[in-house]
């Protein structure tokens, strides 16, 4: 079957998206992991802590680099596979687009200080607030690029006459109402999968006996820090849920195949849906999807039914939402247990079944991460700018958009086996307790 050039533009925009957001997310999360390692070493004077955030940070900047290649691959597909949408849309987020580039240079500035700086400040505190900036700079980037995508979900700021953009106001843009929910649900999951990735880590090095005291320690602060974030995105995503049931409401019934306007609508977790809409084998929790939608089991909530058939998102996303929401209280759960046991004398939170759950959560969160990008993506269909421009007339007509994706595919493996290789090539050579041995030989904690 030869594919018509929308549908590769879509291949080749979800596939370079796919595989940014993985080192969007650990560009934007890791940073915070990395402060309050040293921070809690220098509170704590313990080397442990002091060389998690020298290690994470060594590793922080190879998943940097390859982040700023494949962002530099969205902005160039942007131009060249929907030129449409761009010379409508490009006139009115490019305020966002330039400041999100102006806060990675911000970050890549004081990141490059951060980094050659150990060991240069009298009090090691001053080195501490460097990684601040790097703070700052990754969530301000990561705000900025929510704002253009939060845009094509409400857009405002213009008028459109025709193809002719008059009025066009900026600021209105890029805080338009989709704005606060979107960033603040990125930035939360991306600090909580940014926890648990490195907690996977450190889980998996003691269950393969090569765990020490630099390994629990890193395993008990990765895991504090995911429940915290996982209790925040679950706040994010429930203010997420209202705003999508008042301003996109077709997106929510999609996902949570509702059909008729109802109050006290129930929601349908999992189960199969039939061509004539018919549920089965789902579980109905009563009244659930008023009370998300509004905080009342009293909720109107909006139905699929209320819109054209040809405006309505694709009804797969439903498996997409309730994946996402799994995974994200599998994460918060066993976040909570690990942290109630490590605070409990007589428990040992380093059991080998918990630890393995704590390795899947690594994997599994970022897994809900790309469930989460393709739900938003997906949800908003057929619009590419809603109520404005379909995803149809946005894409270019140009005929050799399967080689540009043949080439892009072959680019991100490439990119994929390197980046694998040297940061296991980076820490094998190099294990956590002799590095710790040979930076720290005064330090009591040797031989933990």
């Amino acid at each position: 079957m030869e594919l018509d050039s929308v549908t590769l533009s879509r291949m080749l925009t979800s596939l370079t998206l796919a595989f940014h957001i993985i080192f969007a997310t650990i560009g934007v999360g890791v940073p915070v992991l990395i402060s309050a390692a040293e921070f809690i070493g220098i509170r704590k004077k313990d080397d442990h802590y002091i060389l998690l955030a020298r290690r994470w940070a060594r590793g922080f900047t190879i998943t940097v680099a390859v982040g700023v290649v494949t962002g530099t691959c969205i902005g160039l597909q942007l131009s060249l596979l929907w030129p449409s949408f761009m010379q409508i849309a490009g006139h009115v987020i490019s305020l966002p687009l330039f400041m999100e580039t102006f806060a990675f240079f911000f970050e890549a500035i004081f990141l490059g200080i951060y980094l050659y700086t150990w060991d240069r400040f009298k009090k090691p505190l001053h080195h501490w607030l460097l990684s601040i900036p790097v703070i700052i700079g990754s969530s301000a980037s990561a705000f900025f690029i929510t704002t253009v995508n939060a845009f094509m979900n409400t857009p405002q700021g213009f008028k459109l006459e025709g193809r002719t953009i008059t009025e066009i106001d900026p600021l209105a843009a890029m805080f338009n109402p989709a704005t606060p929910s979107k960033v603040l649900h990125v930035l939360t999951s991306s600090y909580m999968t940014a926890a648990f990735i490195l907690a996977s880590l450190a889980a998996f090095a003691i269950l393969r006996g090569r765990g020490s005291e630099y390994h629990r320690k890193a395993l008990k602060l990765t895991m504090i820090c995911g429940l915290l974030f996982s209790l925040a995105t679950a706040i994010a995503g429930d203010i997420s849920a209202k705003f999508l049931a008042k301003e996109q409401p077709e997106k929510l019934a999609a996902a949570e195949w509702h059909f008729e306007t109802e109050k006290g609508a129930d929601l349908i977790v999992f189960g199969t849906i039939d061509e004539n809409n018919e549920i089965r084998n789902e579980i109905r929790i009563p009244n659930a999807l008023s009370f998300l939608a509004g905080s009342s089991f009293d909720t109107e909530v909006i139905g699929l039914n209320e819109f054209p058939e040809d405006e309505r998102p694709p009804l797969w996303i439903h498996y997409l939402f309730d994946s996402m929401v799994s995974i994200g209280f599998f994460a918060l759960g066993i976040s909570a247990l690990f942290v109630f046991l490590s605070y409990w004398k007589k428990a040992n939170p380093f059991k080998k079944w918990l630890l393995f759950l704590i390795v899947c959560s690594g994997p599994l969160s970022m897994l809900a991460i790309e469930f989460g990008w393709i739900y938003a993506e997906v949800g908003r269909q057929p619009w590419i700018l809603r109520g404005y421009m379909k995803v149809a007339e946005g894409a270019t007509q140009a005929d050799n958009v399967g080689v540009t994706f043949l080439m892009f595919l072959a680019l991100y493996i490439v990119l994929g086996i390197i980046t694998v290789t040297v940061l296991l090539k980076m820490f094998r050579n190099k294990p956590a307790q002799a590095e710790f041995n040979d930076r720290f030989p005064d330090s009591p904690g040797i031989g933990q």
